[in-house]
């Protein structure tokens, strides 16, 4: 049986810019045992970061092409995931969008794969694969 891990934004941009963290990113990509999934927020997190800093159409191809093709399955959020992440965010002192990282992981009962430090304010309330 597959395992499953939960990407945030910082674990997408490490791979697509290159960065320290990529081939721990890429190793999960080509692996043939793990199911990757993003939250839709985090995905949209990702577009807003490459749209800034390096301009709308290398976000808008990332996005019409670069995403479609990767082994990530993007998911959506009903009411009550938008809750679970703001139950996170009353908790905890993280941004709205990490904590819907952070409420995929524990809902898709996944390790969340992230290099930024802020998920460190969580403690034990998910397991981490840390990068970088």
């Amino acid at each position: 049986m597959k395992k499953k891990s939960v990407l945030d934004a910082y674990a997408l941009i490490a791979y697509l810019k290159r960065e320290s963290a990529h081939a721990k990113v890429l190793e999960l990509l080509v692996s043939d045992d793990t199911d990757l999934v993003i939250n839709a927020i985090n995905a949209g997190e990702a577009f807003y970061i490459l749209a800034r800093e390096q301009g709308a159409p290398e976000a808008d191809y990332f996005l019409n092409t670069v995403l479609p093709n990767l082994p990530i399955t993007v998911v959506g959020n009903s009411f009550e995931d938008v809750i679970a992440a703001a139950r996170i965010k009353a908790a905890h002192t993280l941004s709205f969008a990490d904590c819907f990282a952070a409420a995929t992981a524990i809902r898709e009962h996944a390790p969340l794969v992230t290099g930024d430090p802020e998920f460190k304010k969580l403690g034990k309330v998910l397991e981490i694969d840390w990068i970088g």
